[in-house]
């Protein structure tokens, strides 16, 4: 199960992110945590110390890796180089899943020993001084958006993914890549704003969204969040010593977090789980094309001078047990 994490900056995203990957590793569930918001914090939220943060790989500085390895075989990619962050799998591709090994996570993924378990964690990289007027991050991004593309996971496997802040999200095919998304808001008109875009974007493409209301100090925050975002308001979060400790760098064991917020990341993990059901393979290979298609028409064939169009194989749909053995 593919879950974001989005809200404005300063919401609370980045710990609830973490709060909610530390659940799932607590209870033994395979995980796959990405750091993909260009200020990255997954890694210090996880209780990475500042030199082992800076030492995760970057993705991004990767991607002619990901690229020759998601190529695989297939006879519509010319090459590594004429494949962009849009470009969906077809026959001959080698596909990601999140059991296993592969190239791709030695390259870009570090395991990670939480207290109750242990998950992969993978960032897109930060966003540098020499990026400045040369290139946008959502180019670092798209390192995640090819792998996400490209990747096959069943009802028990998660693979958490922690945004960029703000409408940023939205701008490329990205956030039609999960089955649950959950925005974060603060009882605030400035809180609320995101879930309206988030909204409306998601409308048209059938993305599902859930509020999870933070900082939430009483039962007036409750009502106004529930005012402006009605039934999509899944659970509210509000202080915890827990997590102001862990912000001190003074982390208590996980099994102390308040029994309120650990209800509320049940409360997470049951919509997450519950979102199986509408799992539509067929709806979310096209999405992928369509966004494709789009970039090809726009940027893409120019950049590679090639016929983007023409990496798309109308037969192959992305689904649960195809075969796991992919081309050498």
């Amino acid at each position: 199960m593919k879950i974001a994490f989005v809200g404005k900056g300063g919401s609370g995203k980045t710990t609830l992110s973490s709060l909610f990957i530390r659940h799932l590793a607590a209870t033994g569930a395979p995980v796959i945590a990405v750091d993909a918001d260009i200020n990255q914090h997954l890694g210090a939220a996880l209780g990475l110390d500042e030199a082992q943060a800076a030492a995760l790989p970057a993705m991004g500085a990767h991607l002619p890796l990901i690229k020759e390895y998601l190529r695989g075989a297939n006879p519509r990619i010319a090459s590594a180089e004429t494949m962009i962050k849009t470009t969906p799998p077809g026959e001959g591709s080698r596909l990601l899943r999140v059991r296993e090994d592969n190239p791709v996570y030695d390259a870009c993924a570090r395991s990670v020993r939480l207290d109750d378990g242990e998950i992969r964690l993978m960032a897109t990289g930060p966003f540098t001084e020499t990026d400045l007027g040369v290139a946008c991050y959502h180019s670092k991004v798209g390192a995640v958006e090819l792998c996400l593309n490209h990747l096959v996971d069943g009802p028990d496997e998660y693979v958490v993914v922690d945004m960029t802040a703000g409408s940023d999200s939205f701008a490329s095919g990205m956030f039609t890549r999960f089955d649950m998304t959950f925005l974060v808001a603060e009882p605030t008109r400035k809180g609320v704003s995101v879930y309206r875009q988030y909204k409306e974007y998601a409308r048209d493409f059938g993305v599902a969204v859930r509020v999870v209301g933070n900082k939430v100090q009483g039962e007036d925050d409750v009502a106004f969040l529930r005012e402006e975002v009605g039934d999509d308001l899944l659970v509210t979060v509000g202080h915890s010593d827990w997590v102001r400790a862990m912000e001190k760098g003074r982390p208590a064991a996980f099994a102390l977090l308040e029994e309120n917020n650990r209800e509320a990341l049940r409360s997470l993990r049951r919509a997450v789980d519950e979102s199986y059901r509408r799992r539509d393979w067929e709806r979310y290979t096209r999405q992928m094309v369509h966004f494709h298609l789009k970039n090809a028409e726009s940027w893409g064939n120019a950049k590679t001078g090639a016929d983007l169009a023409a990496q798309v194989d109308p037969a192959f749909v992305l689904r649960e047990g195809l075969s796991a053995a992919q081309p050498a």
